[in-house]
């Protein structure tokens, strides 16, 4: 048996271009070729692209992940023993000043100065502070919030106005490019999650490509964020997480 690259691809849940790539950097070659030319994959391959898959999912570079998978000597359980207890530790540090600078960005509760009207007039029926204890409680000693609250305690209504529509304009987007089929992982749909990740930085707390990774992984894994961002287009949080992580590849890989 053998599949073509637009069938493995589906299999894998990855794009075309991707395998693409991994061909041409000598990472994942198919191991035939049609007549015509065209790539065709067997079992060995798609044993070979679970590993890449797994490594990858990782964090590991392409260039670390084909060492791995060429080095006759290498062993790559004790590897990955290692880079999972460091990545386990990281990801729990992560998660928890992700999770406190998130909510309370989503709640609007650093330092706002509005009035009752300017806060309905702002976000609607929504109420900016009802994760204000919680909150409070649980993540008010992170540096990262404590950035946000600063950066966020002088800004007025128009200035809340404009991050809710540059906002909305993310979200459209993001909509837009699911509707047109696009993959979350094509170059627009990154594109939009580097926005989206350039406005938290730009309005709120600096925000790398491991916290903006968190932030994504929240968006799924928290119910209350899930709920609230698939109003716009049910899986948008999904779509969301998965952009946000690719563009992290992207940039760091």
């Amino acid at each position: 048996m053998s599949w073509s690259v637009g069938q493995v691809a589906g299999f894998a849940g990855v794009t075309v271009r991707t395998l693409h790539h991994y061909d041409a950097i000598g990472l994942l070659v198919p191991s035939a070729r049609s007549h015509a030319g065209h790539r065709r994959y067997d079992d060995a391959d798609l044993d070979r692209l679970q590993q890449i898959l797994f490594y990858r999912e990782l964090g590991f570079p392409l260039e670390e992940v084909a060492a791995l998978l060429d080095d006759p000597d290498a062993d790559p359980r004790a590897h990955l023993r290692r880079q999972h207890e460091l990545l386990t530790a990281r990801i729990e540090r992560l998660q928890k000043m992700a999770a406190a600078v998130e909510q309370a960005m989503e709640a609007r509760t650093m330092g706002i100065n509005l009035t009752p009207e300017e806060k309905f007039e702002v976000f609607g029926d929504f109420d900016p502070d009802q994760y204000q204890e919680e909150v409070q409680e649980r993540w008010g000693d992170t540096d990262a919030y404590r950035q946000s609250r600063e950066r966020t305690a002088s800004y007025t209504k128009e200035d809340w106005q404009r991050i809710q529509r540059e906002a909305d304009e993310l979200t459209r987007r993001f909509v837009a490019l699911m509707e047109a089929g696009e993959p979350a992982d094509s170059e627009a749909a990154m594109d939009v999650a580097e926005d989206h990740r350039r406005g938290i930085a730009r309005n709120h707390y600096d925000c790398g490509y491991e916290m903006h990774t968190c932030l994504g992984e929240m968006y799924v894994n928290d119910e209350r964020f899930t709920r609230n961002i698939d109003q716009a287009r049910p899986g948008l949080a999904a779509y969301m997480r998965d952009a946000i992580l690719a563009n992290a590849v992207r940039h760091t890989a």
